[in-house]
């Protein structure tokens, strides 16, 4: 049994949630810290902690089997990988951003500008489709401070919440490319039966985390507007209580529709409504 090499991001904000992730798979490191190659004790997987730009290409080389890392530096590196599954968390979007004072209002007052970033690629890319010609100057890391030293008259950069940008007197101007971490695979390993079973985990783990499992009693006589409701992973499972004509109601409520309907249920005739976070779902 060949044992797998994952690369994931040695520190930045990918790394805890990365770490995160696959020890909800079950999988058991440690000293990942301390050491830029980690052995998982109960899985075939060792764990390679690089640098994020590193990863797409040791994927892609084969050095890594499997690599977590952002669609934003994957697009960058051009590198050519499979995208096995998008991983739901380190969601930013890469923007370009003038001064808050600035005159600019529109994309071709980009035209013989300059733009300073550490993602060449991806902005060179967008300017052309739009068929706009400015002076894009490659910087690494810190490229707010780019106006401001008169270095270039805007930035593009990954913007997650906007602080760092006001906080340097910026402001967003135009959405490039949203981005979120992405779990890719080198070419030759789509049939790779650990490969299958490690993908299996994640994304069991991901369905868990989007869902919540629900109980409730509920009058025979409501039960059908409440089922009506409650698609569950297949039909919700409907049990007899004690008291006569009740029965209690398991099922699974995505998160993204439960506050709509816990209301809905309540309306329906649901009582003693209890919520409960889910571990994994394996389908």
């Amino acid at each position: 049994m060949k044992t797998l090499k994952i690369a994931i991001q040695k520190s930045g904000r990918l790394n805890e949630k990365s770490v995160e992730i696959l020890k909800n798979c079950g999988l058991s490191f440690e000293n990942y810290k301390s050491s830029l190659i980690s052995t998982v004790t109960n899985f075939p997987l060792e764990i390679l902690f690089l640098r994020d730009d590193d990863i797409p290409e040791y994927v892609q080389d084969g050095i890594a089997d499997l690599g977590i890392v952002g669609e934003n530096v994957i697009v960058e590196t051009k590198a050519e990988v499979d995208y096995l599954q998008k991983l739901g968390f380190g969601k930013c979007t890469l923007k370009i951003a003038v001064q808050a004072t600035s005159n600019i209002q529109k994309l071709e007052e980009l035209n013989g500008k300059a733009i300073a970033t550490s993602y060449p690629v991806i902005l060179e890319k967008f300017l052309r489709e739009k068929g706009i010609k400015s002076d894009i100057r490659t910087i690494s890391g810190s490229v707010e401070i780019g106006p401001g030293l008169g270095l270039s008259d805007a930035i593009f950069d990954i913007v997650s919440t906007g602080g760092t940008l006001k906080s340097n007197g910026l402001k967003p101007f135009a959405d490039v490319m949203q981005s979120e971490a992405v779990l890719i695979g080198n070419k030759s390993i789509a049939d790779n039966p650990e490969v299958a079973e490690l993908l299996q985990r994640i994304r069991s783990v991901l369905s868990a985390k989007s869902n919540k499992y629900v109980v409730l009693n509920v009058s025979k006589d409501n039960l059908q507007k409440v089922v009506n409701l409650l698609p569950g992973v297949k039909s919700p499972t409907v049990v007899p209580l004690f008291e006569p004509n009740w029965v209690a109601v398991h099922s699974v409520i995505a998160e993204e529709d439960f506050w709509d309907k816990i209301n809905s249920l309540k309306a329906a005739g649901a009582e003693g409504i209890l919520v409960m976070p889910i571990e994994k779902i394996i389908k």
